[in-house]
């Protein structure tokens, strides 16, 4: 077709009464042409997904409705479309990868059936066609051994494998817009490349228009055509790639822009307070088999050896599987090591029954990667900030007037302490649970993906806060990333991880500038926008 596949004008979705604005979105309008890659940039609550859910037709009845505009799919207004027709498009001309491929998979059905079921549902083919047709889309997006990932479980595959699966039944009917929703987000550099190369080939080989929702700017300069920046249910600029990344316009595209972390390590003195932690050939081996299977071993960390000073920051980089968390959860004593010491304050803490690692307990605390699921819903964020305090023995009064500096130490008002979990955003949550551990008074602090789900700006007031309490409280952290932007500008030092072993080992900007290992080459080297100048405006 010559006109654009996707053409959404004016679109407007009423947020239900009481919600901190009117409208999810308000007079909403841009394009997607055939064999073009748009992203949608912004922050969480900036409209970016209500939008793609309303092409798709998934706002969730009762709470959201397009009250105004139209969405044109090769003409067609899905807006008025009735349910049959959109459950016939959805497949055939639209599809959508979502941002989490384990709660979008069905855990219980096989990976190949899951796709199947798209053929089953929108064409005749026999099963022998269909299989074929299966085998045939998991072999383009590049899964290895498509007769072996065809009966296979999602929980059985890696993150990259099960995005490629969920990629793989998005394009098994050849449809003319595909959406993709922040479908790199939780990836590590080296899959996250993978999965943006095969959006490029698949959208160039099906001349498919490519509507791509992420926050990661990095993503944007490697694979857009078109930039549409969002902001509280608006569109506040568009252009070209490169006219909103190296030439932005508005105050908040050049504030996103701004809050991009550049790959160049920034300058660090070099920590020389004592050691507050250190590993002595940490391994981890996980042991697998039974009755009817052959018993295997997985060797998660092998001879670990790191080293962290009071007042500095140590990050471990690597892929996914590569044992970066596994270190981190045997250093806090959530899983016990299986060799190797462990020496926090000159007292080797591996070994000790968890009655003896109860004074451990409150020195070392970890920060999650989610903090939603970090906290009690149930419980007001003051309880929970107040808990580990007071099961140590502090009194109630002085517990909740710790917690009250403490909010405020973090950007938060001490008044949200009775205040629940879900009235929170996500940055402010993360910002309650580095709260609730520096209320532990520790002297270890472990960061395990902690700003890697959050919105760039979000991040950097994140980082922020965590490099400003690592002063404050001489802490020693332990800064576990895949995101080799965030790396180099708040660690000191990086560890490399590979298959359980430290690779690589030095300071970050040695590291960054002349990394000696093919595997750290290999990271850099697949950084998303490494290259690109981004405009950085005062």
């Amino acid at each position: 077709m010559s006109g654009p596949i996707l053409e959404i004008r004016n679109l407007t979705v009423g947020l239900p009464k009481g919600g901190d604005r009117a409208n999810a979105v308000e007079n909403v309008s841009f394009h997607v042409n055939p064999g073009e890659i748009v992203c949608v940039v912004g922050e969480s609550g900036s409209g970016k997904s209500v939008t793609a859910h309303s092409v798709m037709g998934l706002l969730p009845k009762g709470q959201l409705k397009a009250t105004g505009g139209e969405i044109l799919l090769e003409g067609e207004n899905v807006l008025t479309a009735t349910p049959s027709r959109l459950r016939a498009l959805r497949g055939t001309r639209m599809s959508m990868i979502f941002q989490e491929p384990m709660t979008a998979l069905n855990p219980v059905v096989t990976c190949g059936a899951q796709i199947d079921e798209v053929l089953q549902i929108h064409t005749d083919l026999g099963a022998a066609e269909r299989k074929e047709k299966v085998l045939a889309v998991m072999n383009s997006v590049s899964l290895p051994d498509p007769e072996k990932m065809f009966d296979a479980y999602p929980h059985q595959l890696s993150g990259g494998q099960r995005q490629r699966i969920m990629i793989a039944q998005a394009l098994v009917l050849d449809p003319a817009l595909l959406i993709a929703d922040e479908p790199t987000t939780a990836l590590d550099v080296t899959t996250q490349a993978q999965i943006l190369k095969l959006v490029s080939e698949m959208q160039e080989r099906r001349g498919t228009g490519v509507l791509f929702i992420t926050h990661d700017f990095g993503v944007v300069a490697e694979i857009a055509h078109r930039v549409v920046v969002m902001q509280k249910g608006h569109v506040v600029e568009a252009g070209t790639a490169n006219e909103v990344l190296k030439n932005p316009q508005h105050p908040y595209t050049k504030m996103l822009i701004n809050a991009v972390p550049p790959l160049t390590p920034a300058v660090r003195d070099e920590k020389t307070g004592p050691v507050a932690l250190e590993t002595v050939k940490l391994c981890k081996v996980y042991g697998g088999g039974g009755f009817f299977q052959k018993k295997r071993e997985v060797r998660a960390a092998s001879d670990v050896d790191i080293r962290v000073r009071r007042g500095e920051t140590l990050g471990i980089v690597g892929e996914s599987g590569s044992g970066k968390s596994t270190v981190a959860r045997c250093i806090a004593r959530l899983i016990e090591p299986s060799s190797g010491g462990i020496v926090v304050d000159n007292m080797d803490i591996a070994r000790l029954s968890e009655r003896q690692l109860r004074p451990h307990r409150k020195h070392c605390q970890i920060v999650f990667q989610d903090p939603y699921r970090s906290l009690n819903p149930r419980r007001s964020v003051g309880a929970s900030i107040v808990e580990g305090p007071m099961n140590f023995g502090v009194s109630a009064d002085a517990a909740h007037a710790k917690a009250r500096d403490l909010m405020k130490l973090v950007g938060l008002s001490p008044d949200a302490l009775d205040r629940y979990p879900h009235q929170f955003s996500g940055g402010q949550r993360q910002r309650i649970c580095i709260a609730r551990a520096l209320a532990m008074e520790p002297e270890i602090l472990i960061a395990d993906e902690a700003v890697s789900a959050l919105d760039v700006s979000v991040q950097a007031q994140v980082l922020d806060l965590l490099d400003d309490v690592r002063k404050k409280f001489d802490l020693a952290v332990l800064f576990i990333t895949h995101d080799l932007r965030v790396a180099a500008q708040i660690c000191d030092r990086i560890a490399v991880m590979q298959n359980g072993v430290v690779v690589e080992h030095g300071k970050t900007v040695d590291v960054f500038t002349n990394p000696q290992h093919a595997y750290t080459r290999s990271l850099f080297e697949a950084a998303p926008g490494r290259n690109f100048e981004f405009a950085r405006v005062a």
